[in-house]
């Protein structure tokens, strides 16, 4: 890791490095292992430095968990050139290989943490938001009425595709597109199951 003291860099590109340094590290670590200390050996700079950017340490995990969903997020933004179906599948394997490549991350983001920040927490719900939302845009373009089920159902679908990912991806090594036409599968059940639902 290079030392950044040594680079001459405005306030918010020295702070965009020590967010990518924190992003880096749960490549092979856990959320709850990123401490300041560690940040700060790592990064090359002094703790008080560390402080001056991010105020507390909750402060630090909520930059660098921001970030690496951020990055999740654009990596399976929807191609809306392309018809519903073909996008659900598309986006599905963009995610899939996603997690096949950030591993420890991923597993960080979905896993790391639950007794965490409440502020951190929330981060990652409205990544699962955001999901639930792009499926809604192509179900309802599909023809599905939109209803309170609906997103009951897509939301809880969101969350079960990340004990997916985990189970099959990360510690099996599953090929992707068995696992896409397993959780196409798997939604479209769900989706189904709306109609015996009357909210």
């Amino acid at each position: 890791m290079p030392d950044l003291r040594r680079a001459r860099l405005s306030p918010e590109e020295r702070r965009a490095q020590l967010v990518a340094a924190g992003v880096n590290f749960l490549a092979e670590h856990s959320l709850d292992e990123l401490t300041m200390d560690v940040l700060a050996q790592r990064a090359g700079v002094s703790r008080p430095l560390l402080f001056h950017y991010f105020d507390t340490r909750q402060g630090m995990h909520l930059a660098v968990v921001t970030t690496a969903r951020d990055s999740l997020l654009l990596a399976s933004e929807p191609r809306p050139e392309l018809e519903p179906r073909a996008r659900i599948h598309d986006t599905l394997l963009r995610i899939t290989e996603f997690v096949r490549q950030h591993q420890s991350t991923f597993h960080s983001l979905v896993r790391g943490i639950a007794s965490g920040d409440p502020a951190v927490r929330r981060v990652v719900d409205e990544s699962r938001e955001v999901n639930a939302d792009r499926l809604l845009d192509a179900f309802t373009a599909l023809g599905t009425a939109d209803s309170p089920a609906l997103r009951v159902a897509l939301r809880a679908w969101v969350s079960f595709t990340e004990e997916t990912l985990i189970s099959l991806v990360i510690e099996r090594d599953a090929d992707p597109e068995d696992v896409v036409r397993f959780l196409e599968a798997t939604l479209d059940g769900v989706v189904a199951a709306t109609d015996t639902l009357r909210v």
